[in-house]
């Protein structure tokens, strides 16, 4: 690849990633992420870009794990490790193990966030990493006959304490130990402690940074986006086919959202700046979660001309829609139908009504390059032959130069422009020589 074409790409990229930048400041976003990941060599790569989207004005809350390094420690001291229904059992020794090790965790992440040397991600730039006792904790106690001991749950979070410090620029640690009115200490399941704090703050996204693969569909593929209803349906039908750890991170995700967190991600933490790629790209790399779909079919406004004309620019340019001006969409964007997805128009198509001849105009259909052959045409095609039902139209008809087999396989048949509107007969374009087709409703 020369020169001028990765030049090119990387343009493309930054203005891609624009919108969201501008989108995700003054944002808070809860990072969760295993102690494995600070045990790889490349951790500083993933700290990098948690400092790049402080930098970039995103109000970040990091809550790491620290399981093998406490495992470490307990082999060290020839001490048990012993889990029981997935929960670690916290005795004495085994506490000193966990704070050693949380202790280490944490120092680790605020060296690495204080790196300033010249020649580095974080050059001339000061992070200020903040933590504290903002988790209280109360013991699991005795479940099935088995004291769990220093082993804890989540009671409360310090959400006050947590916003106060992100309203002064600090990335905020939250390590997963909690803290007693009496004031013992507790070991808490890192996951569970990120699920509270993102619950806490109503957050606007909360990640995992996954040691496996995201979610995947029947076919094997990735599961990019699913919804909360879709998700208790997958975990019902396939949910004995996932990792133990990752449905009960599915799970946790739901109750998150209904807990009014906007979205929750999950990303495989072993993809170099697959946090990057998820938050700053339109797709990302990750499944995610939410409350609703963030695709949404629905009437057009005044604010969707620009979006449109970005969308239907490659088609006029090939001749394969009419070429139409800001001000003649401005005026007809009543009859236009779009489809955003995450703040950006990917769909459209026109409706244009002909009342007192019973019949109705499709035109306009246009669909992201990027998006075809997916589905979504048929989606904007059945919205506007709803629409024309309701408007009591018999039929509807289109006028192609390119697309004629996709209208026949959707049960338009062959017609003739005497077939058409008066009004929109006399408009018709000899020159384009454009197919019309009539489909009855």
């Amino acid at each position: 690849m020369s020169a001028d074409e990765n030049f090119h790409q990387y343009v493309q990229w930054f203005r891609q990633s624009s919108p969201y930048i501008n989108a995700h400041r003054d944002r808070t976003f809860v990072v969760a992420f295993d102690g494995e990941a600070v045990a790889d060599a490349r951790f500083a790569n993933l700290v990098h870009d948690l400092a790049l989207l402080s930098t970039l004005g995103v109000r970040l809350v990091l809550v790491p794990g620290a399981r093998p390094q406490i495992e470490a420690r307990l082999q060290e001291r020839g001490a048990a490790i012993r889990y029981v229904n997935g929960l670690r059992v916290t005795d004495a020794a085994a506490l000193e193990c966990v704070k050693e090790a949380v202790g280490a965790v944490r120092v680790q992440i605020e060296a690495l966030l204080s790196m300033g040397v010249a020649n580095s991600p974080m050059a001339g730039y000061r992070v200020r990493v903040a933590s504290g006792n903002f988790v209280t904790a109360r013991p699991l106690g005795v479940r099935d006959g088995v004291d769990y001991e220093h082993t804890g749950e989540v009671r409360r979070v310090d959400g006050v304490g947590i916003r106060e410090r992100l309203a002064h620029g600090d990335i905020v640690l939250v390590s997963p130990l909690g803290y007693s009115p009496t004031g013992e200490v507790f070991n808490i399941n890192a996951d569970d402690v990120a699920l509270a704090v993102a619950g806490e703050l109503g957050a606007d996204k909360l990640l995992f940074l996954l040691e496996e693969r995201p979610p995947g569909a029947a076919d094997g593929r990735m599961v990019r986006e699913i919804t909360a209803a879709e998700a208790e349906r997958y975990l019902e039908t396939r949910g004995e086919e996932l990792p133990e750890g990752l449905a009960r991170l599915l799970r946790g995700g739901i109750a998150a959202t209904r807990r009014g967190v906007r979205r929750v991600h999950y990303v495989e933490r072993r993809l170099d700046g697959g946090l990057l790629l998820e938050l700053f790209t339109r797709d990302g790399v990750g499944t995610l979660l939410t409350a609703q779909s963030f695709e949404n079919l629905r009437p057009a406004k005044v604010d969707d001309v620009g979006g449109i004309l970005e969308l239907i620019a490659p088609l006029e340019q090939e001749g394969v829609l009419v070429r139409r001006s800001r001000e003649r969409l401005e005026m007809e964007i009543g009859y236009f139908s779009v489809i955003e997805r995450d703040g950006s128009i990917i769909g459209c198509a026109a409706l244009y009504p002909h009342p007192d001849d019973g019949m109705g105009e499709i035109a306009c259909v246009a669909i992201h390059a990027d998006y075809r052959r997916q589905g979504r045409a048929d989606l904007l095609l059945n919205r506007l032959e709803r629409r024309a039902r309701e408007l009591g139209l018999s039929c509807v008809f289109v006028l192609t130069t390119r697309t004629a087999h996709w209208f026949q396989e959707r049960g338009f048949e062959k017609a003739s422009v005497d077939d058409l509107p008066m009004a929109r007969r006399s408009l018709y374009n000899l020159k384009r020589g454009s197919k019309v087709f009539l489909k009855r409703l």
